[in-house]
């Protein structure tokens, strides 16, 4: 059986007919930024808060971190993502899980899938921020310390503006991770782009158009996102301690 190229499917309305195919993907375009930018930043506070927790010297404190850490990066996404949608408003007190589950489209799937996202994000950049604390020379907290800082400001002014210098890579792999983990929320309805393009197919019987559009759209995405991710780091290197791409830093610094 030949299969029927259509690549003006994308000038075509689509059955809502609110736009043409086209404008369809590029709205579920919208959804996947959003819940990812609002994932990432989610992801950010919790990781860094744990991801610092865990170096204090306190062992209470780095238990209940650790156990956050295992817990969370240990289940799989797909399932914590069902967790989060199905479960969790059973768990939660009367009036706030109703709200929760009549909560209108596109909240009602997009608040659970942020959370998921962002909680799941959150215990990778906390080991990127533990290992990267953990890498600097120990002689940087002393000498925090011996200037009269609190351990606040030592991690403050010292510590952490020099650990994100370092971790900046891994954390760009991790926000395109975020970006290309959002495809699972169309598990729980959210229209986001992988589902747009599966609505598409369906509408259409367009397969291979659909998914091609869609492909070209996350690699066009995670592409600017990574070239403008090097411009940063350029920018925020430190010289002699961080070396610019395909330069080996000195040793002794």
């Amino acid at each position: 059986m030949n299969y029927n190229w259509n690549w003006g499917i994308f000038f075509e309305l689509e059955p809502g007919a609110s736009g043409t195919y086209l404008s369809y993907l590029i709205g579920g375009l919208g959804w996947t930024l959003i819940t990812a930018l609002m994932a990432w930043t989610l992801a950010l506070i919790l990781g860094v808060l744990v991801g610092t927790l865990r170096t204090t010297g306190n062992a209470t404190v780095e238990r209940i971190c650790f156990g956050y850490t295992e817990l969370f990066r240990n289940i799989p996404l797909l399932v914590q993502m069902f967790l989060w949608y199905f479960v969790l408003p059973e768990f939660l007190p009367g009036t706030l899980g109703t709200s929760m589950k009549q909560m209108s489209p596109p909240w009602a799937s997009m608040v659970p899938a942020v959370l998921c996202l962002g909680i799941f994000m959150s215990v990778r950049v906390a080991e990127q921020v533990r290992s990267g604390i953990q890498s600097l020379p120990k002689g940087q907290r002393m000498a925090g310390q011996a200037i009269g800082l609190t351990q606040f400001q030592t991690y403050r002014y010292v510590l952490l503006p020099m650990v994100f210098r370092i971790i900046l890579p891994p954390l760009t792999s991790e926000f395109l991770n975020t970006i290309k983990n959002t495809s699972l929320a169309l598990t729980i309805g959210l229209m986001e782009l992988t589902a747009r393009a599966r609505a598409m197919q369906e509408f259409s019987f367009q397969v291979f158009e659909a998914f091609a559009a869609a492909t070209i759209i996350y690699l066009v995405v995670n592409l600017l996102v990574v070239l403008a991710m090097r411009q940063v780091e350029r920018k925020i290197r430190v010289p002699g301690f961080i070396g610019s791409p395909g330069q080996v830093p000195q040793a002794g610094h």
